[in-house]
């Protein structure tokens, strides 16, 4: 047989090999990832739940990655900046980082969405709720780590105008020290 037949029957078996296999979706087939450095070796996940997506990791305050890449934007609100490719870190930029990473990173999240499904930089929009149902947008704000983002409306932006509220009130997160709201780090 000739070297191209062979690199073809090559072609064709490796095409029928890589078509066999699991075929549920490929979030529910992840495995988790080590963190970098960690020394911990990657361990199988249980499967994700039907209408739920792993948090992979956490850009900032107000952006995250879900299993599979998939970018997200917290409708209603806004944090300090932490990776701005022309703004300094801002101040409570590393804490609200922090906040977010604690309250959603490798945990299951389901996504609800309202009038836009995409901003400009191409980012999903959605609220993020917990398994036990914790409104994470709304806990970012709540907590006094971000601003209601109310430039656009959104359909609980009376709630996050509130919690904005309460939490500058009661010197919560980056309100303690007021003074340096908008200040680099």
């Amino acid at each position: 047989m000739s070297c191209v037949r062979r690199l073809a029957a090559l072609l064709v078996l490796l095409a029928l090999v890589a078509g066999c296999g699991d075929e549920r979706p490929a979030e529910r087939r992840r495995t988790a990832r080590a963190r970098p450095n960690s020394g911990q070796p990657s361990a199988p996940l249980a499967p994700v739940p039907a209408g739920f997506r792993r948090c992979e990791r956490v850009i900032d305050g107000d952006t995250v990655v879900l299993d599979g890449g998939e970018r997200v934007r917290l409708i209603g609100v806004d944090t300090p900046e932490v990776h701005h490719p022309s703004k300094p870190v801002e101040y409570f930029g590393r804490q609200a980082s922090a906040f977010t990473e604690s309250l959603v990173e490798g945990k299951l999240v389901r996504l609800e969405y309202d009038q836009t499904r995409r901003d400009r930089f191409r980012r999903t929009l959605a609220y993020l709720r917990l398994e036990d149902g914790t409104f994470v947008n709304l806990e970012v704000v709540r907590r006094g780590y971000g601003f209601a983002y109310t430039q656009y409306p959104f359909r609980y932006m009376d709630e996050f105008r509130a919690a904005e509220r309460e939490a500058r009130t009661g010197g919560a997160g980056l309100w303690a020290h007021r003074d340096s709201i908008g200040r680099p780090a």
